[in-house]
């Protein structure tokens, strides 16, 4: 075939991955295309059943009891949190106050959404970041070499009223849903950084800072990760770090998130009406590197589709972040440059981001 009739060829498969992996599956699909067969070295190793060849991958996170944070208690939630921050990165909260029907009609809503016709979740595809609502699919469309067992519907939620009527009007009760779960995670996010900063103990500034994240920036993440005929070859989204101060993650009962854990990937066991809370890029900066954000990454499974929301929480896009000065003396240097929103657009533009080197760029190496 000459390379003038390839070039069309290549460009229409390279459209039709274009469309998502949903749009894929539902066309009917028995094994997976090249473009998401992943380097064996970073592939997940399962046996034939879908299970991790590796024993005891699965990882108890610590259970952050939001009753107890609002009660006699505080002191020692605080302390579990600033452990959990400093070796994890992770934790999950529970009684944390949002009731029942609120998740788990966000997780119904969103899957009725990606249930709809290609055509009609097509409405929102765009490549421009700053759209208040893009559906896509894998890690960075635009840049992705491999790509990832996912497709995704982000929304900027803060502030609400701006953002409200871009969203998806379809299924019916999507927004009114979707609006309702925003604005408690909004308030879990806020109740959760008063404790972050007091867990730093950092008066004053802390508060300064709190108040900031307020009025900060919000992004829902609905992710959608089909059945895959191939699960061992490919990944729902690959070992990276959350850029932003906080991530609230709600998920359904499948087990998929996994995070890297003195230098193994451990399973996540999802706890039913929990979240999971990790730490960002903008958080470790904030802290100079005494809290981690650290690397996770998705694994898809053959028999159940899997759905989780993430609520994306940082300061306002203008903003200037940088390692607070209460955590500054002679004997703790700062680690990291000043950085803001318009830097990481800049770095993810020109490169396929992966694993944490954004922030690994933003640090400053001392001379001893």
């Amino acid at each position: 075939m000459s390379p003038s009739m390839i070039a069309p060829v290549v460009e229409e498969e390279n459209n039709k991955y274009q469309k998502g992996v949903k749009h894929l599956c539902d066309n009917g699909l028995n094994k997976v295309p090249t473009k998401y067969i992943w380097p064996e070295p970073d592939r997940p190793i399962f046996t034939k059943s879908d299970k991790l060849t590796k024993p005891n991958q699965n990882l108890k996170l610590p259970i952050i009891d939001f009753a107890e944070l609002l009660g006699p208690n505080r002191s020692h939630v605080l302390r579990t949190i600033a452990e959990a921050c400093e070796t994890y990165g992770f934790f999950q909260v529970v009684n944390h106050g949002m009731e029942g029907d609120v998740s788990r009609n966000m997780i119904e809503v969103c899957k009725k959404f990606f249930e709809l016709p290609y055509e009609e979740r097509s409405k929102y595809m765009s490549s421009d970041m700053s759209a208040p609502v893009r559906y896509g699919t894998s890690f960075n469309q635009n840049k992705d070499n491999v790509f990832c067992w996912r497709d995704f519907l982000k929304l900027f939620a803060h502030p609400l009223p701006d953002y409200l009527p871009y969203w998806p009007s379809s299924p019916s009760d999507f927004r009114s849903l979707a609006a309702t779960y925003a604005k408690e995670t909004k308030e879990m996010f806020e109740m959760m950084v008063k404790a972050i900063m007091e867990s730093l103990e950092i008066d004053g500034e802390g508060n300064e800072a709190a108040e900031e994240l307020k009025e900060g920036s919000q992004m829902v993440v609905v992710n959608c990760y089909p059945p895959c005929p191939e699960p061992e070859l490919t990944l729902g989204m690959p070992p990276h770090s959350d850029y932003g101060f906080l991530t609230l993650l709600l998920q359904d009962d499948v087990e998929g998130l996994q995070i890297l854990y003195r230098d193994e990937w451990v399973t996540i066991d999802p706890i039913p009406a929990s979240f999971v809370v990790n730490v960002g890029d903008h958080l470790e900066i904030f802290s100079n590197g005494r809290y981690k954000s650290v690397l996770h990454r998705v694994l898809v499974n053959s028999t159940k589709p899997r759905i989780s929301v993430a609520s994306l929480h940082s300061f306002p896009l203008t903003s200037v972040v940088k390692p607070s000065p209460k955590l500054i003396d002679e004997h703790n240097q700062p680690k990291y440059m000043d950085t803001d929103f318009a830097t990481f657009l800049q770095y993810i533009f020109t490169r396929e981001p992966k694993w944490k080197n954004f922030l690994e760029s933003r640090k400053i190496h001392h001379l001893k």
